[in-house]
Order: C-alpha cells, then structure tokens, then sequence
C-alpha cells in the first residue's frame, strides 16, 4: 500500500513511531513484544521510509532499551534462514572496522581455530569511510569467506574459521547498516547486528564503541537466551583489547550475568599506524619483525576469550596460555 492511501488512515506502524516520539512525558520505551513486531514489519518491507527514518533516530537520541535491542534481535534470528545443523564454538561479530591499529584479533582466532575451536565471524563493511574492515583482512590474508551457508559449512570443517557479511545471509539488516551515511549517524541496528549469532554458537563476543552499551548487550544476550557471552569496549569498536586501557568486561557464564576489569598492560597513549598494511600483520604473525602493542593486544585478546570458553579461574592463568598459544603458534600459516 503506497503512503497516498493512509492519508485518511493511519499505517499500521505509525503506533511505534508514536509510542518512541510523543515527548517527554508521553513517550516510552518498546517492550520486547513490541519492538519484534516493528523490526519482524521493518525485515519485510512493510512500512514507509520515513518512518523508518523517524524510528531509528528516535531510538537513537532516547538509546534503545535491553527489551528493545532484544526484540529487534529475536526478529532477526526469525527473519535469517540459517541452517540449524551446523555446529560453531564461538560466534564472532565483527562490524566496526578498524581505524588507528591493524585488526590484531585475527591473530586470536587464528589461534583458537588451529587449537580446535569452530569459529564464525559475521560481517558488514564498507558503511564507514577510511577503515580497514574484517573481511578485507581477510582476504588480504588469504582466509575463508563464504557468500552461502554450505560454504560456511565446508569452511569451518577444514578450517574451523568462516566469514560471512551480512549482505549475504539478511541484505536487509546490510541495507539498514548502509543507511549510516544517508543519516549520519549510527542507529540501533549496529548494535543489534552484532548480538544475532545466527548460527546459536555456544559462546558469543562482541564488542561496542561506548561503555554504557555494556549493561545493553549483556542483559539483552541474556533476553534472547544467550547462556555464555562477553561483550567490552574494543579497539575501534572490535573485539580487540586496547593494550593501554583498562576494560570492563560484562558477561554471561552459564546463565549467570558478570562483571570484571582487566588492567591496563602497556602506558601511554596509543600513537597509530599510519597505513594500515597487512603485510606488518604477517610479518608480525611469522615472527620476522615484533610490534609490542600488537602483540600484547593479540594475547590479551586471546586471555579474555579463553578465559570465558575454558572457564579459566582467574585472569593471570588465562595470560598465561595465551601467551604460551601465541609462543607455539603456526609461524607458517600465514604466506
């Protein structure tokens, strides 16, 4: 139905649009039936484009909700036709892109997945200028991509590792990702995108630009029924650790919701790479050069993943077998 004909009835989705926009005193949060049925009618094309504009950004200056993020999350996992028989380990959002530092956190799954772990990445690139994202790395490097689920599914039995963007497996949440530039801003799908796990991986990490998001994703993972999970402030919005910054890490063990700090490893600020050239990344990987801060991002990176997949008792024993996996790691994996 085009919008001439709700010029004497109101859209079915005008209600939600009311609901986040009626001022200060009227307006309110969705609940988490209410922001599945708005997302589940905004997959299906069912509603006008400047409503979706008024929604998004609506949400955007109110910041959405756990009930919100959690509905919106569960429409997707609905809307996504992902096969149920292949079995991940860990799943690895990746949809910021780095800017200042090369994407070191490779290095980690490339370490979990030579030691057995099955790893999917999804992923979007490309709606930020001037950042290198996951899935170029990945082909610099000559890792697996996949454009389907069998793919994938052939990917991880021979690698244990497979990305996927998400343009491939939900083009509409690529479509919404994409509007960043037509609005200027970020909106709540670049926080929702990244708590899909599509393949219901045992573990699932993440990783946000603002602290505050924090409590957001934890209690909404927890929503959606997301018994293990970790979610910090990464470098550049990935799931990187700042080797000059503490971080707080919300997360879920088997069920039950935590909180911990991790200290800082390295003083000063961080200066920066001024290109981003893979090649120091392989070099680094091979042992040829030594970067200090990659490194150190790399193995605590790594600590902070294990720590939760193998529940490792405290956070020196979890350094410690990452940086005795980083020592023994296949130096000529990477070419």
């Amino acid at each position: 139905m085009s919008t001439q004909d709700y010029h004497n009835k109101e859209h079915p989705f005008a209600q939600y649009v009311r609901i986040l926009g009626k001022g200060k005193k009227g307006s309110r949060s969705l609940s988490f039936d209410e922001a599945y049925t708005a997302f589940t009618a905004i997959l299906r094309g069912e509603i006008e484009d400047v409503q979706l504009g008024a929604f998004l950004m609506l949400l955007r200056v109110k910041e959405e909700s756990a009930d919100e993020i959690a509905g919106f999350v569960q429409a997707c996992k609905d809307h996504i036709d992902a096969p149920n028989d292949i079995q991940v380990d860990i799943d690895w959002s990746s949809y910021a892109g780095k800017r200042k530092q090369l994407p070191w956190f490779i290095a980690s799954l490339l370490i979990l997945a030579d030691n057995g772990y099955r790893i999917f990445i999804h992923a979007a690139k490309g709606h930020t200028q001037g950042r290198l994202y996951t899935e170029d790395a990945f082909t610099t490097l000559g890792l697996p991509i996949a454009s389907n689920w069998q793919m994938v599914n052939q990917q991880l039995a021979k690698d244990n590792l497979s990305l996927m963007s998400v343009e491939h497996f939900c083009p509409e949440l690529d479509n919404l990702l994409n509007m960043r530039n037509l609005l200027g801003l970020r909106s709540p799908v670049h926080t929702l995108s990244r708590l899909i796990n599509p393949l219901e991986a045992n573990h699932s990490f993440q990783s946000i630009f603002h602290p505050a998001y924090g409590d957001t994703h934890q209690q909404a993972a927890a929503k959606v029924g997301q018994r293990n999970m970790i979610v910090f402030k990464g470098d550049g919005g990935e799931i990187e650790r700042k080797s000059n910054a503490s971080c707080i890490v919300k997360g879920i063990l088997d069920g039950e919701l935590f909180e911990e700090k991790w200290p800082r490893l390295q003083e000063g600020k961080d200066p920066g790479l001024e290109t981003l050239d893979m090649q120091l990344f392989t070099d680094v990987w091979r042992g040829e050069t030594h970067d200090r801060y990659g490194e150190t991002a790399i193995i605590s990176t790594l600590a902070v993943v294990l720590k939760l997949l193998e529940n490792i008792g405290n956070q020196e024993q979890a350094m410690e077998k990452a940086q005795t996996l980083w020592l023994q790691r296949n130096k000529n994996r990477l070419v």
